[in-house]
């Protein structure tokens, strides 16, 4: 678990960049199904990270379940179900629920 925790902090910031440049180049998605537990962001890979309480379940059927607590309290937990694929070694993931819009993001 330790080893997936080290691992998702590359993964954040490239969730939340469109320009990153990739050395790593995903084969499909069996390299990141399962849970991933996030604990900071970032707009890009040189912007300032921020702390997060998130965690993200790829599932084999192109589903990323995304469960955040609210920082601010105002609830308890949220969970959104967004789309997911593996396109020429790129994460192409639904940019908000019901939107066909989705976002290119490379591991870096």
């Amino acid at each position: 678990m330790m080893n997936r925790c080290v691992k998702i902090l590359p993964l954040v910031a490239i969730f939340f960049t469109l320009s990153a440049n990739a050395d790593v180049q995903l084969k499909d998605n069996s390299e990141i199904l399962g849970k991933w537990n996030l604990h900071d962001e970032a707009v890009s890979l040189t912007s300032p990270k921020k702390a997060v309480t998130q965690e993200w379940e790829f599932k084999a059927d192109g589903t990323l379940i995304s469960s955040a607590s609210d920082v601010a309290g105002r609830i308890s937990a949220l969970k959104i179900a967004l789309k997911y694929s593996i396109e020429n070694g790129e994460i192409k993931k639904q940019s908000s629920p019901g939107r066909e819009k989705y976002e290119s993001c490379k591991s870096g």
